[in-house]
This record gives structure tokens, C-alpha cells and sequence, in this order.
């Protein structure tokens, strides 16, 4: 019997899909793009659904941000420790995703974080951000200024998330529906 190489060559499959995905989602935030519509919230809970080493899916949104965050302008750490914690938080829901099969748990997972990613980073806008007085009034105003990015954000991650879902269904089932048509 002849030893597997199986784990190591999973383990290299996962590391090639971060490297994609970590280099897509960057690629994305610095190419012009309609405001809110990025694939990183998506692509971290693709990771978290797929992939076999659970903290690997953690490092796709992380990275993806750190990296691009590199050439852009920066908020006060405050903002920026909340926004990249809710944007780690689509890849603990796709880990948890995992338990069910088909494309309602996707969904529901990516609305929900979608939902509390607007939620937690415009909060953290008001309450750190400078720009709003911090009353009722003032976290009210950043909510209603922020409204207009709300719907984008949810379809631009639920966009991702069939491009990204959608495509690892066609390169599993792709050559399986090509010899079928012949």
C-alpha cells in the first residue's frame, strides 16, 4: 500500500484558493468600482464554507484589507478595528454554514452579515469617526447618510457570492455537463 500525499495536497489547494481569493478581493477594492460593491465579505464566507483549515478562512477578509488598505486612506483605528472585525464575520458564518446544504443557508448567512456589517461600521462611524455629534440625533444622521450604500452593499454581496458559489459549482460540475451535451 502506498502512502497518500491526500492532506498535503488539500492543504496546498486551500492555500492556492486563499491566495485567489486575498488577491481578487484586493484587486477589487483598488480598481474603480461602484461604492459598497466588493467581493470581500463574500469571498470570506466562500473561504469559510470550502475550505478545509478553518483559520484560513479568517485570513482572506483580514488580508484582503490589510493589504488594499495599503494604498488607501485610513479611518481612526477605532473604525478600522470594527470594519475589519465585521468583515471577518462573513467566514465564521460560512464555517457555521457548512452544517446545511443548498443555497438558503448561503443566503441567509450573507444577508445577516451584510445586515450587521452596516449596522456595527456605521456605529463605530458615529461613535469614533468625528463627523457626527455623538446624540441620538447624531447617530441617527450617520445611520440616514449611510442608508444609500445599504442595498448596494447586500445585492454587491449576494452578486459575489453567486459568482464566487456559482463558479466552484462550474468547475466541479463543469466537465460532467460538457459530456453530457456530447
Amino acid at each position: 500500500m502506498q502512502p497518500t500525499n491526500k492532506p498535503r495536497t488539500e492543504l496546498w489547494m486551500d492555500l492556492a484558493l486563499v491566495a485567489f481569493l486575498i488577491g481578487f478581493d484586493v484587486t477589487a477594492r483598488l480598481l474603480p468600482h461602484v461604492p459598497g460593491v466588493m467581493p470581500v465579505a463574500a469571498s470570506a464566507l466562500f473561504a469559510g464554507r470550502m475550505l478545509r483549515v478553518p483559520v484560513l478562512a479568517v485570513i482572506v477578509p483580514l488580508a484582503a484589507m490589510a493589504l488594499s488598505g495599503l494604498a488607501m486612506a485610513g479611518d481612526a483605528w477605532q473604525v478600522t478595528f470594527v470594519v475589519y472585525a465585521a468583515i471577518a464575520l462573513p467566514a465564521f458564518a460560512g464555517m457555521l454554514a457548512k452544517r446545511w446544504q443548498g443555497a438558503l443557508p448561503v443566503i441567509g448567512a450573507m444577508l445577516s452579515c451584510s445586515l450587521i456589517f452596516f449596522v456595527t461600521t456605521n456605529f463605530a462611524v458615529w461613535a469614533f469617526g468625528g463627523l457626527y455629534p455623538l446624540t441620538w440625533q447624531g447617530l441617527t444622521a450617520c445611520y440616514v447618510a449611510a442608508l444609500p450604500f445599504l442595498d448596494k452593499t447586500v445585492l454587491g454581496d449576494l452578486f459575489w457570492c453567486a459568482a464566487l458559489f456559482g463558479g466552484a459549482w462550474l468547475v466541479q460540475h463543469g466537465p460532467a455537463l460538457g459530456r453530457r451535451a456530447l
